[in-house]
């Protein structure tokens, strides 16, 4: 492992370390909300504001956008996509897994006619998400396992994507 690997996986070590201290003191701070603003004004554009980051999502022109951004099921794939590497780091870290580089591809399969309301059987969503992710470094097989198993079990975006979420919608007019 190398001295800028050596530092990294030493910084998500102690951040991890901080908040279960923080949260062993009191359980309220392990609640954390995210917010996401947005309007799209410009036929399927919609400028985003998240935090203090500004997002473009987009359609390609086939769906009556310019393609001036990834649409939205692509920032889906990349949310997961991104939030593994993240995980993977971070159980590296914790695990003591020692971890060069971590790899994600990710593919999903849409049927648009659950969108279009073409075919109520259909969803609307992705029928099949897959994940390839690639780790490089020097542990055993049996390490990276217990590595992979321990992000599929931890990974927030990943159960997004296995798991029901209840959401409420309601129209503010």
């Amino acid at each position: 492992m190398t001295s800028t690997q050596t530092t990294r996986d030493e910084a998500l070590v102690a951040v991890v370390d901080a908040t279960a201290a923080a949260v062993a003191d009191d359980v309220d701070k392990a609640a954390a909300l995210f917010r996401a603003t947005g309007s799209g004004a410009d036929g399927v554009r919609t400028d985003i504001r998240i935090g203090r980051h500004e997002v473009v999502v987009d359609e390609p022109p086939a769906l009556g956008g310019g393609d001036a951004a990834p649409n939205p099921v692509e920032f889906a794939l990349a949310a997961l996509l991104s939030c593994q590497v993240v995980t993977y780091r971070f159980w590296a870290a914790k695990l003591g897994v020692p971890l060069d580089d971590v790899t994600v591809e990710v593919k999903g399969d849409l049927d648009v006619r659950g969108f279009f309301g073409l075919d109520d059987a259909v969803r609307a969503g992705f029928g099949e998400v897959r994940l390839v992710v690639d780790l490089q470094g020097p542990a055993s097989a049996e390490d990276y396992r217990r590595l992979k198993d321990a992000v599929d079990a931890h990974c927030p975006v990943l159960d997004l994507f296995r798991n029901p979420t209840p959401v409420t919608t309601r129209s503010a007019r």
